[in-house]
């Protein structure tokens, strides 16, 4: 074999998994293979002036290399099992909580030290939402900042480069099932090992999906997240995100009983594009280092689908609304809230006109030429009741960009080790539809180098 573990994908869970293997075994012989480029070559041409939007790129930094699609997020640390995946499922909450703060000591040992932990453990508000029709979910959030967040990851990089085979810009093309043990194809080469993790994110869904029929590993339906990015004023919601960083609120729409809920708060953050598979969605940052930090936070207000049978393609179908938006915009679309409740488009002469300005260099357009009825109606009632706990959410100015879509694995059926119906094939992070963050997705990878610790 020329290894004894390859990892496919540089994202969380391939880099806790790599780093705990070379905890338990040293010895071990391990190779990571990415399709993305290593954490010092990532760069988006975006530069908000001779670049304002997405150009394409072959290869997206934003989505793939080293750190994955976290890499440029704000560094959000969820520890709990109330949201962010269901890991808990497989392995047990105690467990899955036990990892995840495991993961954090890391965090903190490679440059995370000196952030702050939040948590809504005995917070008031939680009875506000309750008030109000809304659910405040439970969670300690350790938010890096994506500033901190790459010192993180660089330091983790360092401390592995030495002991650990990095091969970038090296996209996996399939993964063959070997008498004694599996071989991964790259290009026109071939390498082989005795175990295999696959922790391809969500940008790898497509090819996770082929993996599974190729291999005939069972997989269930799963859902897609459609909705749309909110920015108004940090001073709004400051008295949430003062206390909480990052608040996870749920709402149940009247209408259709939705469940629309907050995701991704960045507080004095910005909006920026993403690139999944050719498809220009939004999403937000936010830094640690003061001197980076806006006037303005950005949230996401998403409304999951969960489809039944005949239909099964959920990530299709949340394509073919982003590709509409991209139509009609060629990229994002930003709309004022007044003027979408209006029923008329907004224009530049408006958003310049408006009291919040926009940190992404989006379309002025109409949503509701885009988004399904239903999905947009839950939003439009999610952002009256934030509206009653924070009070100016709802006002005209409140920017929307659209869309914001969260693609999520067919669920991959694996058992309680994370392992496949192929012994040492494992499946983790979002690649595997178990885990849906930062956290999950680590801890992830951390349990199934210990399984192969003690096994292989």
């Amino acid at each position: 074999m020329d290894y004894d573990v390859i990892i496919v994908g540089a994202g969380p869970g391939g880099i806790f998994a790599a780093y705990e293997l070379k905890k338990q075994r040293p010895e071990l012989k391990v190779a990571v293979f990415e399709a993305g480029f290593a954490l010092n070559k990532r760069r988006c041409p975006i530069d908000g002036e001779k670049i304002k939007s997405c150009i394409g790129c072959k290869t997206c930094s934003i989505m793939s290399g080293f750190g994955g699609a976290g890499a440029f997020s704000d560094g959000k640390y969820n520890i709990t099992n109330d949201f962010g995946g269901t890991l808990y499922e497989h392995i047990g909450r105690k467990q899955a909580i036990e990892l995840m703060r495991y993961v954090d000591e890391i965090n903190m040992s490679h440059g995370g030290a000196g952030t702050k932990l939040y948590s809504t453990t005995g917070t008031a508000l939680k009875k506000k939402c309750m008030q109000n029709k809304l659910k405040l979910l439970d969670a300690s959030v350790r938010h890096l900042g994506t500033d901190i967040n790459l010192v993180v990851l660089g330091a983790l990089y360092d401390e592995l480069k030495d002991q650990v085979d990095f091969h970038f810009e090296s996209p996996v093309s399939s993964i063959e099932k070997l008498p004694d043990g599996f071989a991964v194809l790259v290009g026109d080469r071939r390498y082989t090992c005795r175990s295999c993790i696959a922790s391809v994110g969500r940008s790898g869904s497509k090819w996770m999906e082929q993996v599974c029929r190729d291999l005939h590993i069972a997989t269930s339906s799963n859902r897609v997240d459609l909705g749309v990015r909110v920015e108004l004023p940090a001073v709004i919601f400051s008295h949430l995100t003062d206390e909480l960083y990052e608040s996870k609120i749920v709402y149940r729409t009247e209408k259709f009983e939705d469940n629309v809920r907050t995701f991704c708060m960045n507080p004095h953050g910005i909006v920026v594009n993403e690139n999944t598979n050719g498809i220009i969605t939004v999403n937000g940052h936010s830094y640690e280092d003061p001197a980076r930090q806006t006037e303005n936070t950005n949230f996401a207000l998403l409304v999951a689908k969960h489809f039944s049978q005949p239909f099964k393609d959920s990530n299709g179908y949340g394509e073919s609304i982003a590709r509409l938006s991209n139509m009609l915009g060629g990229g994002v679309i930003v709309q004022r809230f007044g003027d979408l409740v209006r029923g008329r488009r907004s224009t530049e002469k408006r958003i310049e006109e408006g009291l919040v300005t926009p940190t992404l260099a989006a379309t002025p357009g109409d949503l509701s030429l885009v988004l399904p009825k239903r999905i947009l109606d839950g939003i439009i009632e999610m952002i009256y009741a934030l509206d009653k706990i924070a009070p100016g959410t709802a006002n005209d100015d409140t920017l929307l960009y659209g869309v914001e879509v969260k693609f999520y694995n067919m669920e991959v059926e694996l058992d309680e080790n994370l392992e496949s119906c192929h012994p040492g094939l494992y499946v983790i992070g979002d690649g595997s539809g178990v885990t849906h963050s930062l956290s999950h997705a680590s801890a992830s990878g951390v349990h199934v180098a210990r399984r192969i610790a003690q096994t292989i």
